[in-house]
Order: C-alpha cells, then structure tokens, then sequence
C-alpha cells in the first residue's frame, strides 16, 4: 500500500477537506458533527469534537486518523499509543487552513490536487477581498460565539470580517485561541458601538430577541437599525472549505447594508 486507504477524520474539517480532495471513497469513519458534504454523513460515526468511540474507531482499522484542534490532544495521544498513524492540525487562519489542505493532500498521495484545491480557494478568497474593497467604508461588525459568556470571534472569523470589507471591533482578541480568553463585557461591546451583530451560536439557534433585549444594546446602531444576522456554525465556525461559505454570507450582510 503506497498511500492510506481506510481514513477516519476525527472532525468536520478534515471530512470537508479528504471529499473536496475526491478520496471521500476511502473515509471509513467521521465525526458525529459532519454535515458535509451529505454523502459522509452515511459513514459510521466514531466521534464527537472532544470524545471518541475507541473501540468503533478500531474495528474500522485506519490506515490514518485526521484529527483537529489541541482539544483532542488527549485523543491523539490515546490513538498513537494503540499504535494507530495520525495527522493532527491546528489551522487557526486563512493561511493554516490552506496548509492544512496541502498536507491532508501529500499525506493521502494527492498533492497535485491539493495545490489546485487551495488555488481555487485562494482566487474565492481574493475576489472577495476586491470587493471588501469597494465598499465606501468599513463598517464596525460584532462577531458573537456565544452568548453567555459573551465571546468574540475567533481569529479566522476576524479575517472573515476584515476580507469582507468589515472592522472587527474586537481584532486583539482574535489570536486567543481559547473560548475563554475572548470574553467581552457586554458593556465594552455597547461602547464600541458595533453596527452589524453576526451571531452563530454552536449547538443552539441564535436569538435576535435575546440580542436586542440586553440592557444598553438598544444604543447601538446595529439593534437601532436592525442589523443582527446569524451565520450557521458550519458555515463560520469550522476552518475548512465550508469557511467560504461563512465569507461569502457575511459579505452579503455587508453589501446588502452598506453599498
């Protein structure tokens, strides 16, 4: 065997990234959490973000697990010590996920493939760029995570935000990687005066009325003028291909607002 041929992604990332490459056929298990593309969702599902079916995830005897995230460094650990070969990433950018690709792709045998895949993504990328450009100013956006706690976008969000033509009122937060360490006061966001709220709340659906209804929000001009929007988690949240489907909605919010 010259390349692996029972692959097991850990995540919705890595799933996203061996189909977009055309190897989907040789994916033996997923994440719980893959939506993407549909086809994978008929795979046997061997783990959730922070856990896994060790036994499940055996029998299916991978030649490679693609794991994601220091979250599942417990996991990668316990998948190396039963002998299993595994590819964890950390992209946390625009760039990393490019990468990401990039070595997804060398380490199935499909390199060439690869470089078109970030090519093709890259040219996406900057198109959007240019018309971020266009816009006559940028608009301040408010990314929220979650709710309670507040927590601002991570940092691939900011680039989301800054691509589309945007102002990330939160852009020092965006290299903390952890949830925690981007806590924001909501007062601190009234201050700042967003004047687009995008929510994606992961798990739950975003409520708009539970947004406009914080004490002191109705002074922003994103609640004055209505401009709250939410972005599907798997759209925003997930540093694969389906991240430009997150770039392309918040452009749109923002064209659609201030062109």
């Amino acid at each position: 065997m010259s390349h692996p041929e029972r692959i097991v992604c850990l995540t919705t990332e890595t799933t996203e990234i061996v189909y977009a490459l055309g190897a989907g056929d040789r994916v033996a298990g997923v994440s719980g959490y893959s939506v993407r593309p549909p086809e994978a969702r008929k795979k046997p599902r061997v783990a959730a973000f922070s856990s896994v079916k060790m036994e499940a995830l055996l029998r299916l005897e991978p030649d490679l697990v693609l794991a994601f995230s220091d979250v599942q460094k417990e996991i990668v650990r316990d998948l190396v010590g039963a002998g299993l070969t595994v590819l964890a990433l950390n992209q946390r950018s625009f760039a990393e996920m490019f990468q990401a690709v990039r070595l997804i792709g060398g380490a199935i045998g499909l390199p060439g493939r690869a470089e078109a895949l970030v090519a093709e993504m890259e040219a996406e990328v900057e198109a959007v760029r240019e018309r971020g450009r266009a816009l006559p100013r940028r608009p301040r956006v408010f990314f929220e995570e979650w709710d309670d706690p507040l927590i601002s976008g991570i940092g691939w969000v900011g680039e989301v935000i800054e691509l589309s033509g945007g102002e990330n009122i939160f852009a020092e937060l965006g290299e903390r990687k952890a949830g925690p360490d981007r806590v924001v006061a909501p007062e601190e966001v009234v201050r700042r005066d967003p004047e687009v709220i995008v929510a994606s709340w992961c798990g739950k659906r975003v409520s708009k009325k539970r947004i406009r209804s914080r004490p002191g929000w109705s002074a922003t001009a994103a609640v004055r003028e209505g401009r709250i929007y939410e972005i599907k988690s798997p759209d925003i949240l997930s540093p694969g291909p389906s991240l430009l489907r997150g770039l392309s909605q918040m452009q749109e919010i923002l064209l659609r607002e201030f062109a």
